[in-house]
């Protein structure tokens, strides 16, 4: 995955999300990138200081690529830069193009992106051409919320661990208690109901197993609406984005899907920055369109 403008100059992006501010930056031929929690109002000064914990000075750039729901919040000029801004939509079917693989020979491969963040997006980008088709509330701001009443943190690499450790089905009902063995292609041990177990008994259930049971009900959520989605688009091909991925427990639920359903689903790595660098490479194919 590359940059290419017509300057030689450094290229950044910042996507201020909801959970997340991300940047990235193109120097050198290398990729940067980086994020911060939640930011506020972005203005110029906000921005310096967000591109200064990357290592790159406002000054020394031409343009600055800007997408997320604040971004229209920005002045379209900061001293010598022009702010660009980047719709979402097209910001993460373009990123999810590019970490996809797709190159400017193949790019009209019909690839369903899902950006997987605080809620959950499904952006269909067939060429230049991207559309919102579907998407959930169930996402990251889900697990934290419920993960806040369940387990008493919202810190989400301290639920991954607990996740790790644990059995879904200490809080869950497998389609071994429900119908006593597999059905089609699932096998018993695949969850029947999520946090089943508790609905139909009081017991007591570890943090470990809290833990997996939650990440499982947000990650079947996630995949299950990939993969029907692509199949009503006629799309073969998906591939994941958005910080969500950045949790092995939930990339486990994630493949397990896959494999259950024969619906192959791409989680490439450092797949959270992916919005924010859809929208550099999307600054980037307008100006070598003009």
């Amino acid at each position: 995955m590359t940059a290419t403008s017509s300057t030689s100059r450094p290229q950044a992006a910042i996507d201020f999300g909801i959970s997340n501010t991300d940047a990235v930056a193109y120097i050198d031929g290398e990729w940067r990138h980086w994020t911060r929690r939640y930011t506020h109002q972005p203005d110029a000064a906000l921005v310096r200081a967000i591109l200064a914990e990357g290592g790159v000075e406002l000054d020394d750039l031409h343009q600055l690529a800007v997408t997320g729901g604040r971004h229209r919040l920005l002045p379209n000029r900061i001293a010598h830069c022009d702010v660009i801004g980047v719709g979402e939509l097209q910001a993460i079917g373009r990123g999810g193009q590019a970490l996809a693989g797709l190159t400017t020979t193949t790019l009209a491969t019909p690839l369903l992106v899902i950006s997987a963040g605080s809620g959950t997006a499904v952006v269909a980008a067939r060429g230049q051409e991207y559309a919102h088709v579907t998407g959930t509330a169930v996402g990251g701001g889900t697990m934290l919320g419920l993960g806040r009443l369940l387990l008493q943190t919202v810190d989400p690499l301290e639920i991954d661990a607990l996740a790790q450790r644990g059995n879904a089905n200490g809080a869950d009902l497998s389609l071994a208690d429900v119908v006593t063995g597999p059905i089609g292609s699932l096998p018993a041990n695949a969850t029947a109901v999520n946090f089943g177990r508790l609905a139909r008994e009081a017991i007591d259930v570890s943090r470990e197993d809290l833990a997996a049971a939650l990440v499982t009900l947000v990650g079947q959520v996630i995949g299950l609406l990939s993969i029907n989605a692509a199949r009503a688009q006629g799309i073969g091909q998906i591939v994941v984005t958005g910080h969500m991925t950045d949790m092995p427990s939930i990339r486990r639920v994630l493949e397990s899907v896959s494999r259950y359903y024969a619906a192959p689903l791409d989680l490439p790595t450092n797949a959270g920055y992916a919005t924010a660098i859809g929208a550099l490479l999307t600054v980037n194919d307008q100006a070598v369109v003009e």
